[in-house]
Parts: structure tokens; sequence; C-alpha cells
């Protein structure tokens, strides 16, 4: 088990069931961890590290709240479309004018649209309020002792050890911002984490625990998501039990 000290200056860990207001918890969920990770090392195939187990503890206790105004990106309107020349259009759903529709696309010499592509355009932006964490550190323990994903592979604890090595980082192969939680939400530092003598919260499972967080997240709907139960208790920042740590696995 090894343990990734992380900050991040502005975060928000979006709670699952939060539509208007945006609410976060107060800690990132083990699914949301799972990804940093992935992300850490390059890893674009989520699938390939199932059954690794991931938790977070908490350093920073109280994380300071705000609440902002921000542009919300939804798929209310999925036949909503945006030409190659910038205009909007909203598609009728009914047999006849989507053939005139497609009709007059097809003179204009453009691809036929896929209708599920106006995100963030017109009626799918709308203003929301959001929550958002500022000061947060913490550490993210890992366990691939029951990694199942890909036999081939190093496991994930062997990959961020890597990536954490600054003799052999540069064997890591990855593109883009590292954020923890949403992509704007950029981390400040990541390292190893030594365990300390102080106290920090950590999530760890208990079937009767008061808190439910995702383990596995289907983006597309929600039929998907897996979620795990348990508590957050207040211990010191040293390595949990492994069976203590959530296990990321899919729907069979």
């Amino acid at each position: 088990m090894i343990g990734v000290h992380v900050t991040v200056p502005i975060a928000c860990w979006r709670r699952g069931k939060a539509r208007e207001y945006l609410e976060t918890e107060m800690l990132p969920p083990p699914s949301t961890c799972y990804g940093f990770l992935l992300s850490l090392v390059g890893e674009t195939d989520r699938r390939t590290h199932v059954g690794a187990r991931v938790t977070v503890a908490m350093i920073t206790r109280e994380p300071q709240m705000s609440v902002v105004l921000r542009t919300v990106w939804r798929c209310k309107d999925k036949n909503y479309w945006i030409d190659p020349n910038g205009k909007h259009h909203v598609v009728s759903t009914t047999k006849k004018e989507r053939k005139a529709f497609l009709a007059w696309v097809a003179e204009q010499q453009w691809d036929e649209p896929g209708f599920n592509i106006g995100q963030g355009a017109g009626t799918n932006a709308r203003p929301d309020y959001q929550q958002l964490l500022t000061g947060s550190e913490l550490v993210i323990w890992l366990d691939s002792t029951d990694e199942h994903g890909n036999a081939n592979r190093s496991t994930l604890e062997q990959r961020v050890q890597t990536a954490l090595d600054p003799n052999a980082r540069s064997q890591i192969d990855r593109f883009g911002g590292l954020s923890l939680g949403e992509s704007t939400h950029l981390i400040d530092e990541v390292k190893p984490f030594a365990p300390q003598d102080l106290d920090g919260e950590c999530f760890v499972v208990n079937q009767q625990g008061r808190l439910t967080l995702p383990v596995w997240v289907d983006h597309v709907g929600s039929a998907g998501t897996r979620f795990t139960t348990g508590d957050i208790e207040l211990r010191k920042l040293l390595p949990p039990k492994p069976m203590e740590l959530p296990q990321i696995n899919p729907p069979e």
C-alpha cells in the first residue's frame, strides 16, 4: 500500500444526486481518486486496474467553502445541433420534418449530424450555483493486492510509484492537466506520502456506515454506477487495513 499526498487549491466533488444546486462532498469519492490516479500514470482505459482499492484521508479537516454562479453543461435537448458554420439548430422529432432537415444538410455537403452533440450550447447550458472547496490537502491510499484488470501490465500501485519517482517518471506517457474532480480544478502538488503521527479524516468501508460514495460512475445515465458504504473516521495518517479501502469494480 502506498500513500499519495495531494493538494488542491479549488475543488468540487459533486454529489451524485445534486441537480440545480451543485453540492460538493467534503472529500473526493473513491471513483474520483481512482480516475485521478489513472490520469497521473497516463492510463486512458479505466478497466485496466479494476480491483484496486482506493480511499482518501483528509489532512485539511474543514476546507473553506464558497458558492459561485457558473454555466453548467447538460444534455436536456438531444436534438440540438451546431452546424459547421457555428449556427444552432433545434431539429424536430417528427419523421417528416427531420427527413427534410437531413436533405437540407446533404445539400450543404455536410456530414449527417449526430444530434446529441449540443452539450454546453443553447438549451443545453444554463447558470447554476455550485459549491467550491478551497485549500484541500489530502492523502490517497492505494492498494493493488486484489487488482485483476490486466494481468499483462504493472499494477496501478507500481505505476504510481514510477510516476512519483524523479528518476523514473520519464517512463510515464500522459497528456493534459492533472486534476482531482473537474478538469478545471487542477492540483497544485502531488508527491509520495510518508505516514505521520497526525490526525486526519479517513473514509473507511462499513456496511452500516452513514455515507454512500461511488466506486464506479456510469457517465451516460446512472444505471451502471456502483456505490460503497462507509464512515469518515478521525484517525492517525497511517495506512488503513486493505479491507477498509473501497474496491474499484464495475458492474458485472
